[in-house]
């Protein structure tokens, strides 16, 4: 299996949603709706909307398996707006959004090759901030997946009233 990461552009917005579809699948057979709920990310509009506005202020990597797109994530130069009331990291940043993978390759390290890209990708634009933020309820594995690949916890927050949210760092 060999994976090989590669700039993604509006002609994979059909393979992103099909994969952020997929997890959805995979978390709704685990019983873990709290993230993204129960239905598929692609029918709702304001995801793709999401997906393709972070595309044409970042850069999209898509990371492929033997030829097929199995994961993505994009790079920004902020976070979200719905994280404007936190206080800004005082220095330059690069920012995760989207990371999802197609979940037939769970367990293949295409995650943690994109996080590593990026990470990557940070350094050498001369920014030394890696950050994400991502859903912290339930058993708190998407926490300590981010951890495992080198982020620590900073501030907590809570969108759309209740979901629970993490932001997480990383130096570069």
């Amino acid at each position: 299996m060999e994976i090989t990461i590669r700039e993604g552009g509006p002609d994979d917005v059909p393979a992103i949603l099909g994969m952020l579809d997929s997890s959805v699948e995979w978390l709704v057979a685990q019983g873990r709706t709290g993230q993204w709920g129960t239905k598929p990310l692609s029918e709702s509009e304001k995801t793709v909307e999401s997906v393709v506005r972070y595309m044409d202020e970042g850069d999209v990597f898509i990371a492929d398996v033997d030829g097929v797109p199995a994961a993505t994530l994009t790079l920004t130069d902020s976070p979200g707006a719905y994280l404007a009331h936190l206080p800004p990291p005082g220095e330059p940043e690069r920012y995760i959004h989207w990371l999802a993978s197609d979940r037939r390759f769970k367990g293949h390290g295409v995650g943690s090759s994109l996080l590593a890209h990026a990470a990557e990708e940070t350094r050498r634009a001369g920014v030394a901030l890696l950050r994400v933020d991502c859903y912290a309820g339930d058993d708190g594995k998407l926490v300590r997946y981010y951890e495992s690949n080198g982020f620590v916890r900073t501030e907590t927050y809570a969108a759309k009233g209740d979901w629970p949210g993490q932001v997480l760092a990383r130096r570069v």
